[in-house]
């Protein structure tokens, strides 16, 4: 410290040897002021404001390492709470993908047993429809075999009318209604 000092006088005196008069007279100026400096020097140090500044710039500095420090560890907070999200956004997709699954599975299911009801119901449809052919087909069937055989009957009772007597139209009627009646029962 006092080297430095030393090179600060030194430089602070070129200046002075090139005033005129002798340099230590308070009639220069040069040498008031270089005094004025000194004295001003040495007051900062006996109040010791370097300490107290490189004091200030120490809290300065501590104070800015904390705040780093708090950044740092808000970082990594935030970091923590980032992966955190990202893993429940995978979650989340993760869910969702077997949702889709789930449903498509639940449609395909759908779709096959509506498939096999519909059909089940053109089966029954078709088994109506055959049904009913049938009956209409048995019941035009029966329309004829009546017709026919009243047809067949009038023609029989004609003819047999000419040739026979009244009694043996009515003996051979009564025989034809029993076998039409044994045949259709």
């Amino acid at each position: 410290m006092m080297k430095k000092l030393s090179l600060l006088l030194i430089l602070a005196a070129q200046p002075a040897l090139a005033a005129s008069g002798p340099f230590f007279s308070l009639r220069n100026t040069d040498f008031v002021v270089t005094l004025a400096f000194l004295l001003f020097v040495a007051v900062l140090f006996y109040f010791k404001v370097p300490a107290l500044l490189g004091g200030l710039l120490d809290k300065r500095a501590a104070g800015i390492k904390s705040d780093l420090d708090e950044a740092r560890a808000l970082r990594e907070e935030a970091q923590t709470i980032l992966s955190g999200y990202e893993r429940k956004a995978r979650e989340v997709q993760e869910q969702a993908d077997q949702i889709v699954v789930a449903a498509k599975r639940d449609a395909q299911a759908a779709a096959e047993q509506a498939k096999a009801e519909l059909k089940a119901s053109i089966a029954r449809r078709l088994k109506a429809a055959e049904e009913q052919i049938a009956s209409a087909e048995s019941h035009a069937l029966r329309e004829v075999k009546d017709r026919a055989v009243a047809v067949a009957v009038a023609a029989a009772g004609e003819v047999l009318g000419k040739q026979m007597s009244a009694k043996e139209q009515s003996s051979m009627i009564d025989a034809s209604i029993a076998e039409v009646e044994s045949r259709l029962h």
